[in-house]
């Protein structure tokens, strides 16, 4: 009886299905990205894939579990003056960073406000109580959603096979 209760979620808790949209349109849009960086000596397809699935499970971590994660940096910003001082250094260095390449910024707000807003619908109908079983739902989700968005085709796909068209 429990299985069909997850299985009416998405039903239930709409928000679900919009962040697996998102992630399908996120998937399908970092897969066209690939693309065109195929051919790119400046980066290696590996180094953007590994790129892309940190800024994944970091937008994943800090969206379902802020609770436990801002308890745990404070307790580290606590211990000492030195740690303060890295973790705020961490901190700006590293939003400066994505400030400086707001195409990637847009992409990880667009996920983290549908990652929020299904938490909030998940919260709203009582079925998540613990943070790593948010984690673990929202995640898949999430990864089911990219793995689809990848195996999607390109739009212009079939243009550029067939190539110039002749007149």
């Amino acid at each position: 009886m429990v299985r069909f209760e997850l299985l009416k979620l998405p039903l239930r808790a709409p928000m679900i299905s919009v962040l697996f949209a998102v992630a399908v349109v996120m998937g399908h849009h970092w897969s066209m990205a690939q693309m065109q960086l195929l051919h790119s000596p400046k980066i290696s397809l590996e180094l953007l894939i590994a790129a892309e699935l940190f800024q994944l499970m970091a937008v994943l971590v800090l969206c379902t579990m802020p609770e436990f994660l801002m308890q745990r940096i404070t307790l580290v910003m606590a211990s000492s003056r030195v740690m303060t001082l890295l973790v705020t250094l961490l901190t700006v260095i590293v939003l400066g960073i994505y400030l400086l390449r707001l195409n990637l910024l847009s992409d990880l707000l667009i996920l983290s406000s549908a990652l929020l807003l299904a938490r909030l619908d998940l919260i709203r109908l009582g079925v998540m109580t613990s943070p790593q079983r948010s984690l673990l739902l929202l995640g898949f989700v999430l990864v089911a959603g990219i793995g689809l968005g990848h195996c999607l085709p390109h739009p212009m796909g079939t243009v550029i096979a067939a190539g110039p068209i002749a007149a």
